[in-house]
């Protein structure tokens, strides 16, 4: 009888331990303007699956697209731009994409403001020091997208003499919010959420009309090892309470 309770309570007790939580990481590559919104998300994704671990690793998306292509392990992918996420695509790297969020651009200056920046127009004023994200970083391409549509305000040449100005091109957003902050720079342009992730520092908005929409897909990758959780965790951020943190941060609703 001893013997047949105790067999009894060692079956119990191996039931109970099957139900605990496997310990499970899931790694997902974002763009560095998603540092703030995704940490946010990550927890609660967390919260909501016990013993799961995110682990995030922010950078430019053009570099964390490189860092796929050459073989590196993620289970979800969030871009700032279609282009990298397109790069993928094409080499049957990624699943279906989706655009989750949009962000648009803004000029962030030091909070003591030095050079006196007012309007857009100050920013090609001569020995201005501007800070942008380098060409082939999706901030850096949208910058200088949207310092073209200010020629139809400020007249041709414009950008040209904006440009003239920049003193540092850096590999991704945070990098530049980092420049300017450090007081390395009297401006530099990121997305309204890395404005809205820094309220120690002033900020120009462009105006609507010449300002860029950037759209942001996100996928999970093809050999994702966690693919069942990188499902999970993109239909987090399609939902009302991802999308919520998103506007949190500055974000704005995906585009039509």
């Amino acid at each position: 009888w001893l013997a047949g309770c105790l067999a009894a309570i060692l079956f119990l007790a191996a039931c109970g331990g099957s139900t605990a939580a496997r310990p499970r990481t899931l790694t997902v590559f974002a763009a560095a303007s998603l540092l703030d919104a995704f940490a946010e998300i990550g927890k609660s994704f967390e919260a909501a699956n016990p013993g799961v671990t995110v682990i995030f690793n922010f950078d430019g998306s053009q570099s964390l697209r490189t860092q796929l292509e050459q073989g590196a392990a993620a289970d979800v992918f969030a871009s700032a731009n279609r282009q990298e996420m397109d790069a993928l695509a094409t080499q049957s790297l990624i699943s279906n994409s989706q655009v989750f969020v949009a962000n648009q651009l803004v000029v962030i200056l030091p909070s003591d403001n030095p050079a006196n920046i007012q309007t857009l127009a100050d920013l090609a004023r001569p020995g201005l020091l501007l800070v942008l994200a380098a060409e082939e970083v999706p901030v850096g391409q949208y910058s200088r997208q949207a310092l073209n549509n200010l020629e139809a305000e400020f007249g041709a040449g414009f950008k040209d003499q904006v440009l003239a100005n920049v003193v540092s091109e850096e590999n991704n957003v945070k990098q530049v919010v980092a420049k300017v902050q450090l007081g390395e720079a009297d401006a530099g342009i990121v997305y309204n959420s890395d404005a809205v992730a820094s309220p120690d520092l002033g900020a120009l908005a462009f105006p609507a009309e010449h300002n860029v929409i950037a759209s942001y897909p996100v996928a999970v990758l093809a050999n994702a090892p966690n693919r069942d959780l990188a499902e999970a965790f993109v239909a987090y951020v399609l939902s009302s309470d991802g999308q919520a943190t998103l506007k949190k941060w500055g974000f704005s609703p995906p585009t039509p």
